[in-house]
């Protein structure tokens, strides 16, 4: 498996991807807020505005996440520790066959290695607080749990990551 940064001719793969994984999420456990579908254009414009981050198999992309300097609008960073700066984790997904093989953990990893060398202080993310999130998930791979909130009516979980650098 390699992990690699994704091209704009990786866009529609991306995008479908990200689409498998809201419909797995969605037979699992229903209608919410993780059933809303990527689009294309969505992840070019990814691609422009950030890092995102693909794990590849036998050509095939089964993982994603997007890595971000701009604080997502869903973030409230009153919840978290001074940080001179900060990458923002969003849109991670692995294709739904392939949950539960490490790739998702490799994924954290490889962007642990963009972090630092960014150079960032800090990774941070938010997750659903619902039986579809992924807060055990992050839990288990390191990040501290840093807060609660209810964001335009979505139940959401903060966590972070320090990176070791100081900036």
């Amino acid at each position: 498996m390699r992990f690699t940064f994704a091209t704009l001719a990786d866009a529609a793969a991306i995008a479908a991807l990200r689409v498998a994984a809201a419909e797995q999420l969605t037979a699992d456990f229903g209608h919410g807020h993780w059933s809303l579908h990527a689009t294309e254009r969505g992840v070019r414009r990814d691609l422009a505005a950030s890092r995102v981050i693909v794990a590849r198999e036998d050509g095939a992309i089964v993982g994603t996440l997007t890595l971000q300097s701009k604080r997502p609008w869903a973030i409230d960073v009153t919840h978290f520790g001074a940080c001179r700066k900060a990458l923002y984790l969003i849109n991670m997904a692995v294709e739904p066959r392939r949950q539960r093989q490490g790739i998702g953990r490799r994924l954290l990893a490889a962007a642990l290695v963009e972090a630092r060398a960014y150079p960032a202080d800090a990774i941070r993310l938010d997750a659903y607080d619902a039986p579809a999130g992924a807060g055990d998930f992050y839990r288990a791979c390191g990040y501290a749990p840093r807060g609660r909130r209810v964001y335009r009516g979505v139940p959401l979980l903060y966590f972070e990551l320090m990176t070791g650098v100081t900036v």
